[in-house]
């Protein structure tokens, strides 16, 4: 009976060895991780640290971490289990707003087989966004008691009228806010992202002036280059004359009784291009759009306005520039007008 048993127990250490349970090279494969040098078109190349500063991380698809350390300490060659694995590399932690912060890194997945070498080409990109905000000496005469701020969700930032460094922010919309005598008062909002940075000059006019504030914008990593005009007592998207385009109003969620145009293209939900839902619309800058990224919903509510607009009805609609007031809010997950109170179809 002892024999039998010592005989049982060593059928089951080897079927237990060649099932993997013990520590083998059957079912490994190896990852050799490097970078590439960094994009060309990255203006601040000279910020990018040493890659091996960087943070890397390597985890299996089931969630067990290979490596977390710097890349300059890996190993040259990681041996690991036949299977998916992501690797991260991030030049620096980056979780709430910060100046003079750029981040760089890339994540990629790859699959790595028995027996095979997979090489990792790590690409050194921006993975943050920036915005640098270039604030006239007369803006300080027209608001003493003002103050700057950029905010996203994940923080704010106190932006002087000195102020000249980029601050930072995780991909997103970014707002500019002019805080004045206490009161916030949100001038714009973009969404950034990562790569982009947003360079932005602030003026205004004298106290005794009846004009507004005037924002216009360069940039490059992409740096992003449109003109913007806001301030008190502003009336650009106030009447129809001063009516919002859409690149313009996608960037003003929460503004409310404004004029806002683009051309019908189909409808918002399903989104799809021509498509012809009779309750709601998508409008874009240009008839050729194609992504819903690019556009804005319209709703349609019940009554002679969703008759006289919605495509499913009129079809020969589509194309035509369509100008609706109301207040910019998501809408089908995208920003749109609801709570329409006037339109005009061209």
């Amino acid at each position: 009976m002892k024999t039998n048993s010592f005989f049982a127990a060593a059928a089951l250490l080897a079927a237990i060895s060649c099932s993997g349970f013990f520590n083998n090279d059957e079912g490994q494969g190896s990852l050799v991780i490097h970078f590439s040098r960094p994009d060309a078109v990255t203006r601040a190349s000279a910020e990018v640290p040493d890659s091996s500063t960087f943070l890397l991380r390597v985890v299996s698809d089931g969630g067990n971490v290979i490596y977390d350390g710097t890349f300059g300490n890996m190993p040259e060659t990681l041996t690991v289990d036949a299977g998916t694995y992501t690797i991260s590399a991030r030049s620096a932690e980056f979780t709430s707003p910060k100046f003079d912060a750029p981040q760089y890194g890339d994540t990629q997945s790859v699959e790595v087989n028995s027996g095979s070498t997979v090489y990792v080409d790590l690409k050194c990109r921006q993975t943050n966004a920036g915005i640098r905000l270039r604030i006239a000496p007369e803006f300080l005469t027209s608001y003493p008691q003002g103050v700057m701020f950029v905010q996203s969700e994940d923080g704010r930032l106190m932006y002087s009228y000195s102020e000249r460094r980029i601050a930072y922010f995780n991909p997103g919309e970014v707002s500019v806010v002019l805080n004045d005598a206490g009161t916030d008062h949100q001038l714009f909002t973009r969404v950034l992202e990562s790569r982009e940075i947003l360079d932005v000059s602030i003026s205004a006019p004298t106290v005794s002036s009846s004009g507004n504030i005037k924002v216009s914008i360069d940039t490059t990593r992409s740096w992003i280059n449109e003109e913007f005009t806001i301030g008190s007592g502003d009336d650009h998207g106030r009447d129809l004359s001063g009516a919002l385009s859409v690149s313009e109003a996608r960037g003003l969620l929460g503004a409310t009784d404004v004029w806002v145009y683009g051309y019908i293209i189909g409808s918002a939900s399903p989104f799809q291009k021509d498509s012809v839902s009779p309750t709601n619309l998508a409008i874009a800058g240009k008839t050729a759009v194609t992504s819903k990224d690019a556009c804005m919903s319209v709703e349609l509510k019940k009554g002679a306005m969703r008759d006289a607009l919605n495509v499913h009805d009129n079809p020969a609609n589509l194309g035509h520039k369509l100008f609706v007031k109301g207040d910019i809010v998501k809408y089908y997950s995208i920003p749109g007008v609801k709570n329409i109170t006037d339109y005009v179809l061209q």
